[in-house]
């Protein structure tokens, strides 16, 4: 006050100059009476913009006016505002506030005024405290929890103070939440069943899209656990439903901050912990009721690396509607795709995993058991099929590997080139990926002539087939035998890192670390020296090393399809309950390969 007092009399004493209104904006300013500061403040720009002196008037440049300011600011609240929710209750008012409500109500707030006040040369405006602010202010919760019976809704809550609608049912655990995050000190907090107006598309879209987004910018994840009641032990979590539900996967791998509360919304296992994605006990007992490891829990990063995991995390989760079942892991897979609810399970699983393939050209989407869907046939029609876990093959020692080269060294000799070898490495290497056209795959392979289809005897249509050079197969299908039997195409074979296998860069914040080609059973970070093998020299060793590296994997055993011819080259994979397993009988084999590229409807 006496800070102002003094301002005034100098006003008083010289009304034209600026001197009076600065020391008056920094007296305000400290008394927090921001909006007068930057009435102040202006004026005294207005002063230095008009004074008769051009030293005086120089002294303006340094400084920026608050509409300047104010512009600033905007730009950083929009840039904070892509990553939270559309919609968002106030937690000291009780109101759902929209976009604008959002922003009036920062504007309004004395953060902002402060801010505008306090920042009043250009070279404020390089610093990080803008961000900061706005960061603070819109910190958010939001809450993670299995939707029961009677739940909150928009139309319940609309224009309406949540503290003081009839605490029942879905509008108590509302209402305890938003107490909750108040208390706790965070000004917003969101709920999936009332914070989204299902009425528009648009926002259904935009909302299923940016889940993830939401959830890992979130300042804290509230996991509400209705069915596990208090001072409950250790093993409530795991037998949670909450653990079985698709959507509340995302919802907890996406935050960096997470704490599980129960039914009477006490601490789970009453651990204070500011996150218990630190704590080892719950997180040992998430690992154990997922069957994913907890590390992997912990620093998860979306994308398409380990998509066939991933696909086996998702095999054992359920939805309320079907085609959540695909919708709530496209953030896992950092997918954005149309949402259409009511175009059906298989539609959107295949529209999903067609999506994968296309970006990735990862074909480990393609490895599963069970029926096929009619989005596509070499696609599942049910998330379940990728139960089971993919079939890895075990490591080649490197003695092995010598023994396995020397083998086919000898062989090549005595009936097939290297040169032959190298020109199917080549032809394998010029090859596209794997991608979707209008629902059909077209699917680069090495395809298998077909030489004999045998029937056995008895009430399963079982089937002894032969095809040039692989060891004789035995399959059960109800499908009319007119196959043509293929290898899918992967870069593996070629020694090379698929994109998918490479790690994803999607947050910054996490180190990638050493990567290296997963699931590969045979170790190519040396070359062979072929010096000591027959034939081997200098000129060509690195051709016949990449060859015969090449050869090495093309004589494991792999999983092949069975396609049925539908019309002229096109076909129908055939599904079956098992994987079949075939394998080339000797290195002259590599006679009866053809590279071409089938397409699968």
């Amino acid at each position: 006050e006496d800070a102002l007092q003094d301002a005034q009399k100098v006003i008083e004493l010289d009304p034209s100059s600026h001197i009076g209104y600065q020391l008056t904006h920094a007296a305000l300013h400290g008394l927090q009476r921001y909006d007068e500061a930057i009435d102040a403040f202006t004026i005294m720009l207005s002063m230095l913009d008009h004074a008769p002196e051009a030293k005086v008037r120089d002294l303006r440049q340094q400084y920026i006016h608050p509409s300047q300011v104010g512009d600033v600011i905007q730009k950083a609240v929009w840039t904070e505002l892509e990553y939270i929710p559309l919609r968002l209750l106030n937690t000291s008012t009780g109101l759902l506030c929209d976009r604008a409500a959002q922003i009036g109500a920062f504007k309004a707030s004395a953060e902002y005024k402060e801010l505008l006040s306090s920042i009043t040369r250009h070279s404020d405006l390089g610093t990080e405290r803008i961000a900061d602010v706005v960061g603070t202010y819109f910190r958010c919760v939001l809450l993670s929890h299995r939707w029961e019976e009677t739940e909150a809704v928009l139309p319940d809550i609309q224009d309406k103070v949540v503290y003081e609608l009839n605490g029942l049912g879905g509008i108590a655990k509302l209402q305890s939440f938003c107490k909750l995050a108040r208390d706790a000190g965070y000004r917003w907090a969101w709920m999936d069943t009332c914070c989204i107006d299902k009425r528009s598309n648009t926002e259904v879209q935009e909302s299923v899209n940016s889940m993830f987004v939401w959830y890992r910018h979130s300042a804290l994840t509230i996991v509400y656990l209705s069915d596990v009641p208090p001072s409950s032990k250790p093993g409530a979590l795991a037998r949670s439903i909450w653990n079985e539900r698709g959507w509340t996967f995302q919802e907890f791998v996406a935050p960096k901050v997470v704490i599980f509360y129960q039914k009477d919304w006490s601490l789970y296992l009453g651990d204070r912990s500011p996150n218990h994605k630190e704590s080892s006990a719950i997180m040992k007992e998430l690992e154990n009721a997922t069957g994913i490891d907890a590390q992997a829990l912990v620093t998860f990063c979306p994308g398409m690396s380990a998509a066939r995991e991933k696909l086996q995390w998702a095999s054992k989760r359920v939805t309320t509607l079907q085609e959540d079942v695909a919708y709530s892991f496209f953030g896992i897979f950092g997918i954005t795709l149309p949402v259409i609810y009511g175009e059906r399970r298989q539609n959107a699983l295949g529209r999903l995993l067609q999506e994968i393939v296309t970006r990735s050209g990862d074909i480990s989407v393609l490895d599963w058991i069970g029926q096929p869907s009619e989005f596509n046939s070499c696609l599942p029609a049910h998330i379940t099929s990728y139960t089971t876990p993919p079939r890895t093959l075990p490591p080649l020692s490197d003695d092995d590997i010598r023994t396995q080269v020397s083998s086919y060294l000898s062989s090549l000799r005595e009936s097939v080139s290297t040169a032959l070898a190298l020109k199917m490495y080549d032809q394998l290497e010029q090859l596209m990926a794997p991608r979707f056209a209008n629902c059909r795959l077209h699917l680069p392979c090495i395809s298998f002539h077909i030489t004999e289809v045998r029937r056995k005897s008895g009430p399963t249509k079982e089937y002894r087939i032969k095809a040039d050079g692989l060891h004789d197969l035995f399959i059960t299908t109800a499908e009319t035998i007119a196959f043509l039997l293929v290898r899918p195409w992967d870069r593996y074979l070629l020694g090379v890192p698929d994109f998918a296998e490479q790690p994803d860069f999607t947050d910054d914040t996490e180190s990638t670390g050493d990567w290296s080609e997963a699931g590969s059973p045979v170790d190519d970070s040396q070359p062979y020296d072929l010096s000591g093998f027959p034939g081997g020299s200098p000129v060509e060793e690195e051709p016949v090393s990449r060859a015969l590296r090449f050869m090495v994997r093309l004589g494991q055993p792999f999983d092949a399809f069975l396609l049925a011819q539908q019309r002229v080259r096109e076909y129908k994979r055939i599904a079956s309950d098992y994987n079949i397993v075939a394998q080339v009988r000797d290195i002259t084999s590599v006679d009866d390969m053809d590279i071409r590229t089938v397409e699968i409807l």
